[in-house]
């Protein structure tokens, strides 16, 4: 049990010390300082001083603080703070925070000690909290980049009227097939094309996923109502196909992407 230090009305220090802790911290703390985060922190740790039952960081009383720290947390991971800057951040208080300590208790040596235990303590496991939350924080923004890259990495392009064109670049893994599919159908859905040009000329290499990734997509574009083109058959990728035994049976296949939009404005005009 982390010694209490509510008997000394240490929430109350804090809180009529307010602005001088505010200023010694972000002195101390420098970037990537915010003085928002300092005033909710030291409002939220006053809080829970104040609580009789407030022990480890992870009861009831710290709650305020956690939601604190969680946005805190994600605030600094969005600026690009890194992680032992956002604790370093936390643990700079400590200073302040002891010297209000030492100033109140000077007079009474155990009191101080205990007192001091305690902040050290809470401290210690608040900026463990916030680097837990920092790496949360970051795993969150490097998933969002990702998907953000993905739907930039798989446009689709209205050629002409009733003729939309995929062109793919770079390998193609489940995920983006996925987003591929997604996109590619959500078009379709939208503009009531008859004729959707999927171009690989781009893609480095085709094996069995891939073909399989592709023949979903086609399929399902079908579903919805219009016909494929798979473009960008290179001769090694239609040698590999082959060796493959992919069935491209009923798929319109052509050489370059030029190839199947000259075909696409033919059948429609037919």
């Amino acid at each position: 049990m982390i010694p209490q230090i509510h008997a000394v009305q240490f929430g109350q220090l804090v809180r009529a010390n307010h602005t001088a802790l505010c200023a010694a911290w972000l002195q101390r703390a420098g970037t990537p300082s915010v003085p928002a985060h300092c005033e909710r922190f030291l409002q939220a740790f006053a809080a829970a001083a104040d609580d009789p039952q407030a022990g480890s960081i992870d009861d009831r009383a710290w709650r305020a603080m956690r939601d604190v720290l969680d946005d805190m947390s994600a605030a600094l991971a969005g600026r690009g703070a890194t992680a032992a800057a956002s604790v370093g951040f936390v643990f700079a208080v400590k200073q302040p925070l002891s010297g209000l300590l030492q100033a109140h208790l000077a007079a009474r040596p155990d009191a101080l000690a205990a007192a001091l235990r305690a902040v050290d303590a809470w401290v210690d496991q608040l900026g463990l909290y916030v680097l837990d939350g920092f790496q949360r924080s970051r795993e969150q923004i490097i998933a969002r980049q990702q998907r953000e890259l993905l739907e930039l990495s798989t446009p689709v392009i209205s050629l002409w009227e009733g003729v939309l064109a995929l062109p793919l670049i770079g390998t193609l893994d489940s995920a983006r097939a996925q987003v591929v599919m997604e996109n590619l159908l959500d078009r379709i859905a939208a503009t009531h094309v008859h004729t959707a040009i999927i171009d690989i000329t781009g893609v480095p290499t085709v094996d069995t996923m891939v073909a399989q990734h592709l023949m979903k997509t086609i399929a399902a574009a079908r579903l919805m109502g219009a016909d494929c083109i798979l473009s960008g058959i290179r001769p090694q990728i239609a040698q590999t196909i082959v060796h493959l035994g992919v069935d491209l049976a009923g798929v319109v296949t052509k050489a370059s992407l030029a190839d199947a939009f000259l075909h696409a404005t033919r059948a429609a005009a037919d």
